[in-house]
This record gives C-alpha cells, structure tokens and sequence, in this order.
C-alpha cells in the first residue's frame, strides 16, 4: 500500500488525532491523557493555559515540547482583534508560527463569527502565520477560507463541548471534496465512533477536547479515540462496499448441490 501521510503547513504528523489540553483536572491528567491518545499536536489555549509562567505549574512540566507539537489557539477570543494580539503575542513569547484560529460570535453558542475569522485569516497569512482555521460547514467559506490561505480548515461538527456528533455530513463531504489543504472536523465530537465517522467521509483528522477531558476515564476515552481515528482512516482508505436497496448473497450462486 502506499504510504499514507499525514501533512499540516509541511509539518509531518504521525497520529491524525489531535486533542486539546483545556477542562481537565490537573496537567497531570491531561498529560496521562495526551499519552494515551497517541497524539503529536495538541492545542493550547494561549489565553488560559500556563505555558510561561515559572511561579505556576507549567503544561511543559508535563508535555515535552519536543515531543508534542503544541498549537496555540485563540479560545475565548470573539473578535478579530483579540485573535490577532493573542497571536501575536504568543510568536513573540514562542516563536510560534503554526497557529490555530478561532474567533467565536457570542457566548451561548460558540459558533464562529465568520466575518471576523475571514478578516483575520487574511491578517495572520499577510504577517507570515500558518493558519489552522475553526469555521462553519459551510462550504462557500470554508473554501474562501483556503483561498485567503488557510492551512487547514476545521469545520464544526457540532456546537463546542455539545457532544452531539456530525450533524451534516453532506456539508463536510463538499469541504472535503473542494479541499486542498487538511480537512479536521473540529468541535462537537462526543463518542469514539463520531471519530470514526469522521475519518470515514475522508477527513485528514480530528481535533477532540471536550470528549476526553469530560470523560470519567479520560485515559481509557483517549485510548479509544486513537482506536476509532485508526481504524475510521482505514475503512476510508479501504473503500466502502456499495450500498445497494436489496438483498444481494454473499455466498456464490453457482456450484450448488
């Protein structure tokens, strides 16, 4: 088979999961989880995670940035100019270039202000940024967002933290198809086999926080969303049977005694 690789802005990834570093217990926790998950790229909260602050315990203490690739993010931010300064910021104090976006349009529903996140796409690829956007399904901006430049597009499944799984997949199957660049189904993801469904359409990966973090066993739940994420990206590259209307015999009709 051919090699099957997993690229984002050139960087080389190893698993396809991506998973968040916010809502647990303890760094210890979160490290426990991250290990178990398989993953090399986590999200990082730029504005509510400790990741410079030595008098506090550190997400480094406890994830080897050499190791794990550690992926700002913009959370909490909900308009283009906080993004952009919390960006900023986080290059200046890390050198970070590979970035995640998300700007959100109110607090009840997370979703995202898509006027802004367009905005400030085009603002962060001016200034030399690889951009990881957080958007809608919606398949006209998600292909505007590439135009613009974007590295990766990361359509909703669903609300943040909801749980509720892929509520279009038609609308992702579209991204997917137009996409040149990784497609991550971001947000909403609830249970492993949500995963898998993922990867089933032909996503390029997941990004799951909540599902984990909120978890009674995150360990053991991050465990399984390495499994379903593997086992979803083969069924993908396997190719699926035909569905057919009718029932067909899967034993052969000639021979018989």
């Amino acid at each position: 088979m051919k090699k099957d690789i997993f690229k984002i802005a050139g960087i080389k990834l190893k698993s396809r999961l991506i998973v968040g570093t916010g809502k647990y217990k303890n760094f210890l926790e979160t490290a426990k989880a991250v290990n178990a998950s398989g993953a090399d790229m986590v999200t990082v909260a730029v504005r509510r995670v400790n990741i410079l602050d030595k008098k506090k315990p550190l997400l480094t203490d406890y994830l080897n940035p050499k190791k794990i690739i550690l992926l700002p993010n913009t959370a909490g931010c909900f308009n283009s100019k906080e993004a952009l300064r919390t960006l900023r910021l986080a290059r200046e104090m890390g050198g970070w270039k590979l970035v995640k976006l998300e700007v959100l349009g109110d607090k009840k529903t997370l979703y995202p202000n898509m006027i802004e996140t367009v905005k400030s796409t085009k603002t962060l690829v001016k200034e030399g940024f690889k951009v990881m956007v957080y958007c809608t399904d919606d398949p006209i901006l998600a292909r505007k967002l590439e135009d613009c430049g974007a590295s990766a597009i990361m359509p909703l499944a669903s609300p943040i933290g909801s749980g509720l799984g892929i509520q279009n997949k038609v609308n992702i199957s579209i991204i997917i198809k137009q996409s040149k660049v990784p497609v991550i189904v971001d947000a909403g993801i609830g249970t492993a086999s949500d995963a898998t469904i993922a990867m089933e359409l032909g996503c390029d990966g997941v990004l799951i926080n909540s599902a984990i973090a909120n978890s009674k066993n995150p360990q053991l739940m991050a465990k399984a969303f390495k499994d379903a994420v593997a086992s979803g990206r083969n069924s993908y590259l396997a190719g699926r049977m035909k569905k057919n209307y009718f029932a067909k015999a899967s034993s052969p009709t000639f021979g018989l005694i």
